[in-house]
């Protein structure tokens, strides 16, 4: 990589730059590792034993995949208040129709994800076609299904699921390959396979800019970003192999991941979605159906919401009427603390699941620190105006 007089710059030189002019990608990875650090010496190395680090990543779970959902709607310049008690009520649902019939546990499900993407896509009609704000309809729509999870609850108050499949999903882990105990082997494998992928995947987009006569950073510098990830996963994998292995959270997160990743990146509708958010008025002069891709990001997120209650009903093995109470304020935390633009047209799916673990490790260091409820709200919301601080100085820098 040159510098601004045209000359190579130095190694470190070159990694003082790229910090410098793509702080908002490097942040949240420093903000991670900062957290780690942090909370393992205040519990005295309880934080980041396997099984600590096993908890967190299934705690993660739901708002993860209700936060991937969440990075669309914020890109498009829009906001959904009502996904935490749309969770809420579908995890209710599910339970519900578990408790009630002898349906297929694989049926509800897929029935309860169809009921989350209709949801969505009427709350996106509403905002496109009769043109309701956003912040207006999904706060009518939360409070209507916040009133329907009281009703649908308030006869026991706690609706329990006993299905082991159903509860499996946030609570069950992936069987081994062997036998012998120790080291969960298939955990190491995927991990292995997931460096490789990650190494081919960065080999692939450089040799891309190349191609294209883009300026690229050097080799050294990318052998660091590529060791830098790599030691991550590794360190990951290791963590979860010396407990339980992969739970089934981390599997449908990573499948919900590796799809919207590659429908934003690699599909014509997901660079829609980037031109709506960047500049709405272009994109229809442009030729873009602004009103479907926006009622395709709201059905998205109905879905999305549909699978985090799931989730979530699942973690707990029952439904309760407070189910889905701050899921949206996570999410959208999540989402900006991930690099979300607050401008719209900026964001990655994959930055927002480390946005979502910056969110749940304060969660679960604070408490296993016995921080109270309260002061952990209160220094959470302080996090979240710095992060978006964070972006307005940094995009007004740029």
């Amino acid at each position: 990589m040159t510098g601004n007089n045209g000359e190579k710059m130095s190694f470190i030189n070159e990694v003082i730059f790229l910090l410098k002019t793509h702080v908002r990608d490097y942040a949240m990875y420093i903000a991670l590792a900062v957290i780690f650090i942090y909370f393992n010496i205040a519990t005295g190395g309880g934080f980041l034993t396997p099984r600590n680090i096993t908890n967190l990543v299934n705690q993660t779970g739901y708002i993860a995949v209700i936060a991937v959902g969440m990075t669309l709607v914020l890109i498009i310049r829009e906001i959904d208040l009502s996904v935490g008690y749309v969770a809420g009520f579908l995890g209710a649902v599910a339970a519900t129709y578990m408790m009630r019939t002898n349906m297929s546990v694989w049926l509800i499900i897929i029935i309860i994800l169809l009921f989350g993407a209709v949801i969505g896509l009427t709350e996106g009609i509403i905002i496109g076609k009769v043109r309701v704000p956003s912040f207006v309809t999904t706060l009518a729509f939360q409070f209507g299904f916040r009133g329907l999870l009281i009703l649908i609850t308030e006869a026991t108050g706690t609706i329990l699921v006993t299905n082991e499949t159903f509860n499996a999903l946030s609570n069950g882990f992936v069987p081994d390959f062997q036998k012998s105990g120790g080291l969960h082997m298939l955990t190491l494998v995927a991990g292995a396979v997931a460096i490789i992928l990650v190494i081919i995947s960065q080999v692939n987009a450089r040799n891309k800019l190349k191609r294209y006569n883009f300026e690229t950073v050097s080799t050294p510098v990318f052998i660091l970003k590529i060791l830098f990830f790599s030691v991550m996963i590794g360190l990951l994998s290791f963590a979860l192999a010396n407990y339980r292995g992969l739970s089934w959270t981390i599997v449908i997160v990573s499948i919900v991941v590796l799809i919207y990743n590659f429908f934003m990146n690699r599909t014509r509708l997901g660079r829609y979605i980037y031109g709506v958010g960047s500049n709405p008025e272009a994109a229809a002069l442009s030729g873009i159906n602004v009103k479907k891709t926006l009622y395709f990001v709201f059905a998205s997120m109905g879905m999305l919401s549909a699978l985090g209650g799931i989730l979530f009903t699942s973690r707990l093995q029952s439904a309760t009427t407070t189910a889905g109470s701050g899921f949206e304020l996570d999410a959208i935390a999540s989402c900006y603390i991930g690099g979300v633009s607050t401008k719209g047209g900026i964001g990655k799916v994959a930055n927002t699941i480390v946005g979502a673990l910056v969110i749940m490790s304060l969660t679960n260091g604070m408490n296993l620190m016995g921080v109270g409820i309260s002061y952990q709200y209160v220094i959470k919301g302080i996090i979240f105006i710095m992060a978006v601080a964070f972006d307005v100085l940094s995009r007004g820098k740029a």
